[in-house]
C-alpha cells in the first residue's frame, strides 16, 4: 500500500459522520468531505511537514476536502521563499471553498518573517478572475497588511473589484470592516467614493455595526453610507 493510500485510510478512520454533514451544510465544495475537524487535520498537517511534505505534496490526488486542507496547512507552513509560491500557485487553482481559503490565509508563516516583501504579490491577487484567488488576497492583506502606508493601493484595488460572487464581496467587506477600526477616516473616505456595489457597501456597515470595537456613535452615524 502506497503512502498516498495510507493517508485516506488514516483519514476514514477519523471520520466523524455528524461533522461531515455539518461541513456539507457550511462549506459548499466541489471534494468529497469525508468529516474531520480541524485541530485534528493540524495535528496531521504538522507531521506530514515535519516528515517530509514535498514528497506528500507530489503524492496528492485532490480527492477529498480534508485532502486538500491538508495540502493548504503544509504549504501555508512553508518558509523557503521558491517553494512557497510555486506551491501556492498549483494550489490557487484548487481553492473553491472559503474554509480552506481562510484557513490558508491564517496560517502563512513566511509573512511573518519578512511581510512587506510579498504585499504587492497578495494585492495583486486581487486582479484575477477566479473568486478565491481573489479571496485568497483579500483575506491575506486583512490579516497582515492594514497599514496606513498600504491603504492607498488597498483601496484602489478592490475598487476595480466587479464580482457578483458573495465569498469575494463578503471578504471585501470584511476587511474595510477591519480597516475602519484602525483607520476610520480613511475608511469613510472611501466609503464617500467608492464604485463596490450596493451588496457590499450594506455588508461592509453591516460588520461595522456588529462590531465591538466601534462606539454606539459611530455605529449610528455610520448608516449615512448604507445604500437602499
Amino acid at each position: 500500500m502506497n503512502k498516498y493510500q495510507q493517508l485516506i485510510n488514516k483519514l476514514f478512520e477519523l471520520q466523524d459522520l455528524k461533522y461531515r454533514e455539518f461541513t456539507k451544510k457550511l462549506t459548499p465544495t466541489k471534494y468529497q468531505i469525508i468529516g474531520i475537524r480541524i485541530p485534528q487535520l493540524r495535528k496531521i498537517a504538522k507531521k506530514i511537514y515535519q516528515d517530509d511534505y514535498q514528497l506528500f505534496l507530489q503524492d496528492v490526488q485532490n480527492n477529498y476536502f480534508e485532502e486538500v486542507f491538508l495540502q493548504v496547512l503544509v504549504i501555508a507552513n512553508i518558509t523557503e521563499e521558491k517553494i512557497f509560491f510555486e506551491e501556492l500557485e498549483k494550489l490557487l487553482p484548487k481553492i473553491d471553498n472559503w474554509a480552506i481559503c481562510d484557513s490558508f490565509c491564517n496560517s502563512i508563516k513566511i509573512i511573518k518573517k519578512n511581510s512587506n516583501l510579498y504585499f504587492s504579490y497578495f494585492l495583486n491577487l486581487l486582479h484575477s478572475t477566479k473568486p478565491f484567488t481573489i479571496r485568497v488576497g483579500l483575506i491575506t492583506i486583512l490579516n497582515n497588511y492594514i497599514q496606513e502606508e498600504n491603504l492607498p493601493f488597498i483601496f484602489q484595488t478592490i475598487n476595480k473589484i466587479k464580482s457578483e460572487n458573495y465569498y469575494v464581496n463578503m471578504g471585501i467587506a470584511w476587511l474595510l470592516c477591519e480597516i475602519y477600526i484602525h483607520f476610520p477616516l480613511q475608511a469613510e473616505q472611501f466609503l464617500t467614493n467608492t464604485t463596490l456595489n450596493d451588496f457590499t457597501i450594506n455588508k461592509t456597515i453591516s460588520k461595522i455595526r456588529e462590531s465591538y470595537r466601534i462606539s454606539k456613535e459611530t455605529k449610528k452615524r455610520i448608516l449615512k453610507y448604507k445604500r437602499k
